[in-house]
């Protein structure tokens, strides 16, 4: 077989073999971006997608697009600690991820050194989105003691109707 023969024959070889994995894989991401995968929750934060329930807590899961476990972990607090330690664990946090204050005047760059502090407004974010989950569950959870006083008052429903004026003997 003549050397030109033989590079053309390799190079349609090598074409077929391309152009068929090419068609499979693009029958592939067809099919995946048609079907989600059976654990995936899409764009969505875990957890949020799977709230589907009309209970208060998946209301503000939904609403707060956070799990309240994730808002724990977040801010580093375990579910039985107080609200005083979740805000000092919050002020850290958010005063950590919080950008420098600017420098009176500007220092030669020859004299300007960095200092290390990094800031993230996405993690500032998340820092406040986990305090407004913890407070708003917290909140559901207390009972309102302006419905305290209320059930107190005399005309309860438990009392009986007063009776009518044309019901009398």
């Amino acid at each position: 077989m003549s050397s030109p023969r033989a590079i053309i024959q390799i190079l349609i070889t090598g074409t077929r073999i391309l152009g068929k994995a090419f068609y499979e894989a693009g029958r592939q991401a067809a099919k995946n971006a048609r079907a989600p995968a059976a654990g995936s929750v899409g764009n969505d934060v875990a957890g949020v997608g799977h709230a589907s329930s009309g209970s208060i807590t998946d209301q503000l899961t939904r609403q707060h697009r956070m799990t309240l476990d994730e808002a724990h972990l977040i801010l580093n607090v375990k579910h039985e600690q107080g609200l005083e330690t979740i805000l000092n664990h919050y002020e850290h946090l958010f005063k950590a991820n919080s950008p420098p204050p600017p420098p009176p005047k500007p220092l030669p760059p020859s004299k300007a050194r960095a200092t290390g502090q990094f800031h993230s407004h996405y993690l500032q974010s998340k820092v406040v989105r986990a305090r407004d989950r913890i407070e708003a569950e917290r909140s559901m959870s207390e009972p309102d003691p302006s419905t305290q006083t209320s059930s107190s008052s005399p005309s309860s429903p438990s009392s009986p109707p007063p009776p009518n004026k044309g019901d009398s003997p």
